[in-house]
């Protein structure tokens, strides 16, 4: 399948949506995968509608991490490749395209029926792959295996869709193990670690099936605790992007880090990288923004980087056998 082919941008709907809302001035927000494409996209509508395109170069991480800014400058704002957010009502112009994957799944779902070992398989992918879970929940089947296709928490907008932060589609009990169809390890991850349930990834693009792995996770994390076990001064970060930001979960953070002698600064900002906290002189950070901050830039902070329940293992309150991945839920 040639690269272009391999996704829907829904080109000719939003051609639609401009002609017939006769906008003048259009936005385009990509997440960091597409945004190589921006420029063709935009051309192509700017070709047929004769709308002022203008392309957000802002890091775009989920479908909580919209650029209002450019939203209140153009009449529409396009953002790709998420699903709207129960709590998205905030940006009114804003229309999600969701671009699903054109991604074959058939021969990837019958590879993984060798090394399913359970009868119960819970399904799980992202939004680029959900309108092919019904296929392989039939491939399964065909096979003798019991599927379970669960719907999410307020967040979720298809039963079997996981985010980044939120894998509440994956909290079936009946399930022996997950199948997780897409690429990438984090989503798959944070369901091994969520549930305790082993989980395949089914990747269509190379045509693999592999087992998540999550010690090498757990090793980083214990050490990230460990580093932090005897801290004082702790610096709560807040998002302000309003869909990640969580600060009725920093001030309960901040009392709770007070109630055991410790002391802890709140730190809002709207970019969270290491660079952006460099200067911030505390010894340990506890992240309340996007939950990948913390797991995707392990090693780059100037001082630990906690997630709010390693926080907890931290004060003694949870024992490190209980830990979870953070999650932004409903």
């Amino acid at each position: 399948m040639a690269d272009n082919e391999a996704f829907d941008f829904q080109i000719s709907s939003i051609i639609n949506v401009i002609k017939n809302t006769d906008a003048k001035n259009v936005g385009l927000q990509f997440p960091e995968g597409f945004k190589r494409r921006a420029a063709g996209i935009a051309h192509e509508i700017e070709e047929a509608t004769g709308a002022q395109i203008i392309i957000s170069g802002n890091p775009c991480y989920g479908a909580c991490d919209v650029d209002v800014n450019l939203a209140q400058k153009v009449d529409i704002l396009f953002h790709f490749g998420h699903a709207m957010l129960d709590d998205s009502s905030y940006v009114k112009n804003v229309y999600f395209i969701e671009v699903r994957s054109n991604a074959k799944v058939e021969d990837v779902v019958n590879k993984s029926v060798e090394k399913l070992k359970g009868l119960r398989i819970g399904l799980i992918t992202t939004v680029q792959h959900v309108h092919k879970l019904q296929l392989a929940c039939e491939i399964l089947q065909a096979h003798g295996k019991i599927c379970i296709i669960s719907k999410g928490d307020a967040k979720i907008a298809y039963p079997g869709q996981v985010l980044g932060c939120n894998f509440s589609s994956a909290r079936a009990e009946l399930c022996d193990e997950y199948l997780y169809i897409g690429s990438g390890n984090f989503h798959p991850m944070g369901v091994a670690l969520s549930t305790g349930k082993r989980v395949l990834i089914a990747d269509p693009f190379v045509n693999e099936v592999r087992e998540v792995e999550t010690s090498k996770l757990l090793k980083q994390r214990s050490a990230v605790i460990g580093k932090a076990m005897d801290a004082t001064l702790f610096g709560i970060i807040v998002c302000s992007k309003p869909g990640q930001e969580r600060m009725a979960l920093a001030l309960k953070l901040q009392e709770l880090i007070r109630k055991y002698s410790r002391e802890a600064k709140i730190i809002i900002m709207d970019l969270v990288t290491p660079d952006q906290l460099l200067q911030f002189k505390v010894d340990a950070f506890v992240n309340t923004a996007c939950p990948r901050i913390a797991i995707d830039d392990v090693g780059r902070f100037n001082a630990p980087m906690l997630t709010p329940a390693e926080l907890e293992i931290v004060l003694g309150q949870k024992k490190w056998e209980n830990l979870v991945l953070d999650e932004i839920t409903a």
